[in-house]
């Protein structure tokens, strides 16, 4: 009889989960597989959201908590978050004794999960690696490729990348990106059926959304940290001029989010019959309704690269953030100026919905990565000849 292999997934932010809720329910699923989840950092902050509530909502066993997020929200704060999420996860995973470890994308404090797992020889799945941007997220992301084992990518362009660094061709699988699992649901299921204002609550205006809204998620870029507040004020400026209610979500916990959280605080006592209303996090679900049925998506969210060209909603892509990642044709790029936003706000809801785009995979990431973790052999050493 095969021995059923554990496998730990690490989820430390808000987006994580969203990235991996498919995935997470598939290797639940999979005879072969044992599923040990561990939710850590930001994810576990009611500050950011409360990811941890909506994965037990979803009725996942949670393994592990680790809070390990220093205040600051700076990049000495990064950079201790990381050393702590380290010493924390070493203890988790000699208690769980796991077969494998996942971790998810790029966020900075995923470096931990991939640390920790590698200076204990426990076999390192890495999703989402291979890709482009503009952000301490390149940096990451690229140092986990080189520590982990499986290559789980989202697109073909990230697997001729990952291979590129120096990675086996056999051990990196094209599995798709699992949050278009969950964009294919909504797309055969589109209709906006709860009031965000009322499930979610939130601060803000409450307005008709019957006519049609826009969205906006804009995070700080670590690489500018600095500059995030003068950022986030310009797409504020811009917005306050349509003639749509806005809904905004907040920021992730990154260096910088205090002045992009500053910068909308001073605004909405600047400008109090402003259009805007605010929300912390949705569940993955009613997050994508919300955008399937929104005129637009504007800021610098992966989201917007990723979902929304499955979909084939407009996208305003604001800033370097997402510089370098494959795109649908649903993006209109521009910098951090309030007219230029305005202009390509003008020009994408002036033109026909744009058609969705499968760059990012077609629906069946989260089966897929179950089947690769299933099969594939248990190793924490690599066989390359530079």
């Amino acid at each position: 009889m095969t021995e059923v292999r554990k496998v730990c997934v690490v989820v430390t932010a808000r987006p994580s989960y969203s990235r991996v809720k498919t995935a997470l329910k598939a290797i639940e699923n999979h005879p072969g597989l044992e599923l040990q989840l561990v939710v850590a950092a930001s994810a576990l902050l009611e500050k950011y959201g409360s990811a941890v509530n909506y994965i037990e909502e979803d009725g996942f066993k949670i393994d592990a908590r680790v809070f390990n997020v220093l205040e600051g929200e700076n990049l000495t704060a990064a950079a201790k978050t990381t050393g702590i999420g380290i010493l924390e996860l070493s203890t988790v995973f000699e208690n769980l004794r796991p077969d494998i470890v996942i971790s998810i994308a790029d966020r900075f404090e995923t470096m931990a999960t991939a640390i920790a797992a590698s200076y204990m020889n426990i076999p390192l799945g890495h999703i989402q690696g291979g890709e482009v941007t503009g952000n301490i997220d390149e940096k990451v992301r690229h140092a986990i490729t080189k520590l982990a084992d499986y290559h789980l990518v989202a697109s073909e362009g990230a697997k001729e990348r990952v291979i590129k660094l120096g990675e086996e061709g056999n051990m990196v699988f094209n599995t798709g990106c699992p949050s278009i699992d969950l964009a294919k649901q909504v797309q055969n299921d589109p209709v906006l059926d709860f009031d965000p204002y009322e499930k979610y609550g939130g601060v803000g205006k409450l307005q008709d959304l019957e006519g049609g809204y826009f969205v906006v998620m804009q995070h700080p870029v670590t690489t500018q940290y600095a500059a995030a507040r003068k950022q986030v004020e310009e797409t504020l400026e811009a917005m306050i001029e349509v003639n749509k209610p806005v809904l905004w979500f907040w920021p992730n916990v990154d260096a910088g989010s205090d002045g992009t959280s500053n910068g909308i605080r001073a605004f909405r006592e600047r400008n109090p019959g402003n259009p805007f209303h605010f929300f912390k996090n949705m569940e993955p679900k009613d997050f994508l309704k919300l955008l399937i049925n929104a005129d637009a998506l504007i800021g610098n969210s992966s989201v917007g690269i990723r979902e929304c060209a499955f979909l084939g909603i407009p996208v305003v892509n604001i800033g370097v953030r997402q510089q370098g990642r494959e795109r649908g044709s649903n993006v209109i790029d521009v910098d951090y100026d309030k007219e230029a936003i305005i202009g390509a706000l003008k020009a994408i809801t002036s033109q026909p919905r744009p058609s969705g785009s499968g760059v990012y995979g077609g629906g069946d990431a989260g089966e897929k990565i179950a089947e690769v973790l299933n099969k594939v052999p248990l190793r924490f050493h690599k066989t390359i000849t530079y």
